[in-house]
């Protein structure tokens, strides 16, 4: 399968139990019917992370900028 945007080979990886494509050039994600629903319902069992303003005050640790919702969920 091409991507829709520049035309590279998407890559296939399981997330959450769910398969998902992904071109490695321009980072876009595609997902089929009913699989985004199937992740956000996997990843509300998992516990809550620290907060950000508690990780600082415990670590020294440094805001990062944020690079949207879907950059929580994925990691490539």
């Amino acid at each position: 399968m091409q991507c829709p945007i520049d035309g590279t080979t998407l890559v296939i990886t399981d997330r959450s139990g769910v398969e998902i494509d992904y071109c490695p050039q321009c980072r876009g994600v595609w997902l089929d019917r009913g699989e985004l629903d199937k992740i956000i319902d996997r990843s509300a069992g998992t516990p809550e992370p620290q907060s950000r303003q508690q990780m600082q005050s415990d670590s020294g640790y440094k805001k990062k900028k944020r690079g949207g919702f879907l950059e929580d969920l994925f990691d490539f």
